[in-house]
């Protein structure tokens, strides 16, 4: 081993910054590839350069080895004095040891894309964690969009054909009619059903329609994640689409990019001029994965806690949702969860102005038995138009929410003073009232193995005509029970 004059090694003679744990001594290789590691507090790693080196940009990726051999994958936050990158850690830092070494890889995460990436599973990186073998592809592309300002006025630019895409769901059919190329937000506190309704669109939708989809897992349950998976390889809907997770027992760096690297795959389909389904659950933990990364950088957050940058990530990420003059289209989807279901959480409501449908999921209406329990007085949606859905499908929409409103006032009286006091237009009104909410349930597919119920899709023209019925009074006679968890109105 080479020593100094004293005799000593310089490995074993640590500067005093090093002795008060202030900086870590470069060993002698590192100078030759890039970097070394002078900190590490959880997901947060501080890379140290030679004053003689330029600082990798924003988003580079470094690549360090853990003391167990794990390739550990670093993205740059921040830039520091003293020639030092603030880097954010795409998986667990344990195991890494200061002053290893660090190599600059010169370029942003980039994932593959392309047909081989169909019925596979990736990670933030764009590894496969299916366990089916490498995906050979041979376009790979960034997960970072440096260019969005750019692309901004080719949303909706330019003639365009609005066709609404059919969900089979009735409430949503009738009541939030969903557009090609739209963005519809699920709503809802803990255990509402915001999965199981997107799991419920993804077998609808992508069956009948035979389109592709990406469905991006952030931050949710493994469980989940595992679930879904076998549900999609079990009613072969997984070749039509591809799946990438982030999921809870992650770092925050890779819950806060596999939104990113979702939206990277539903672009690549959109480029070869096709219609793709980008379905998020769940996109408040991006913006949650977001905040914790803002704290451990030191950035100081808003009067609500959040993150100061929670508007741009927002923004950023919605800004990739968008149709294009060339063709193609992203109809996005997205899983909303609702701390202590309070709507007015910043969260929620950055999150809902990008959204043009809002689909609130009611506590009340699971505890009543109906589902799915889209609340059709806090839902609204931005394609309940004439033009979009046509006259009929729009008067009966509107009538329907007009007797909603009329018995919220009636159930208050009728708990106090009963239904026989209420005058006969009233209590018509009341009954028909109760008949529509009964006919807007429906049993699910993906819900079968629960309720033992077959699953049910009903086309448009079923949820319309059944409405008109109970609307016009020919189905008066009828007792309400006979309207519940049933599919058309034979």
């Amino acid at each position: 081993m080479a020593t100094n004059q004293q005799g000593r090694s310089p490995h074993l003679s640590p500067s005093p910054k090093a002795k008060l744990g202030l900086e870590a001594e470069p060993p002698t290789a590192v100078r030759q590839v890039g970097g070394w590691i002078v900190g590490v507090q959880g997901p947060v790693v501080e890379v140290k350069f030679a004053p003689t080196e330029t600082l990798p940009s924003i988003y580079e990726v470094l690549e360090t080895t853990t003391h167990d051999g794990r390739r550990l994958v670093l993205e740059v936050a921040e830039h520091l004095p003293g020639n030092v990158t603030r880097c954010i850690a795409m998986s667990s830092t344990l195991n890494l040891q200061r002053a290893s070494p660090v190599i600059r890889a010169g370029l942003s995460i980039e994932i593959p894309v392309g047909d081989p990436c169909y019925g596979r599973i990736i990670n933030v990186l764009g590894d496969p964690i299916d366990r089916q073998g490498p995906i050979v592809a041979q376009e790979k592309r960034a997960i970072r969009r440096m260019d969005l300002h750019t692309h901004r006025n080719a949303h909706r630019t330019g003639a365009h054909r609005i066709e609404v895409l059919e969900t089979g769901i009735k409430i949503i059919d009738l009541l939030f009619p969903m557009v090609k190329g739209s963005k519809t937000g699920i709503l809802g506190g803990a255990g509402l059903g915001k999965s199981v309704l997107i799991l419920e669109l993804i077998q609808h939708i992508v069956e009948r329609h035979h389109g592709a989809f990406v469905f991006a897992g952030v931050g949710e349950r493994i469980r989940e994640g595992n679930e879904l998976f076998h549900e999609l390889q079990q009613h072969k809907i997984l070749p039509k689409g591809m799946l990438v997770y982030g999921q809870m027992n992650e770092p925050p760096g890779a819950r806060f990019g596999v939104a990113a690297t979702g939206a990277t795959l539903a672009e690549s389909i959109q480029r070869q001029n096709k219609d793709v389904l980008f379905f998020v659950d769940n996109i408040f933990r991006f913006v949650q994965a977001g905040a914790e990364i803002s704290t451990l950088l030191g950035r100081v957050p808003s009067e609500t806690g959040y993150q100061p940058t929670l508007a741009s990530e927002v923004s950023d990420f919605h800004e990739r949702i968008r149709s294009t003059e060339e063709g193609g289209s992203i109809t996005s989807i997205e899983a909303v969860y609702v701390p202590a279901d309070d709507l007015t959480d910043l969260a929620v409501v950055t999150i809902f102005t990008y959204l043009d449908s809002i689909l609130v999921l009611s506590r009340e209406r699971v505890q009543l038995g109906l589902y799915p329990c889209i609340d059709p007085l806090l839902s609204s949606s931005g394609n309940m138009d004439p033009d979009v859905v046509g006259e009929w499908h729009y008067s009966i929409a509107m009538e329907v929410l007009r007797i909603f409103n009329k018995y919220e006032e009636l159930r208050r009286i009728v708990s106090v003073i009963g239904i026989d006091e209420l005058s006969k237009a009233d209590r018509t009104l009341y009954e028909r009232a109760r008949k529509l909410q009964n006919f807007l349930t429906q049993p699910f597919i993906v819900a079968e193995v629960f309720s033992g119920v077959t699953g049910q899709y009903v086309a448009l023209s079923q949820t319309l005509e059944g409405c008109d019925r109970i609307l016009s009074g020919r189905a008066d006679r009828r007792p309400e029970e006979e309207f519940y968890m049933i599919g058309g109105l034979g």
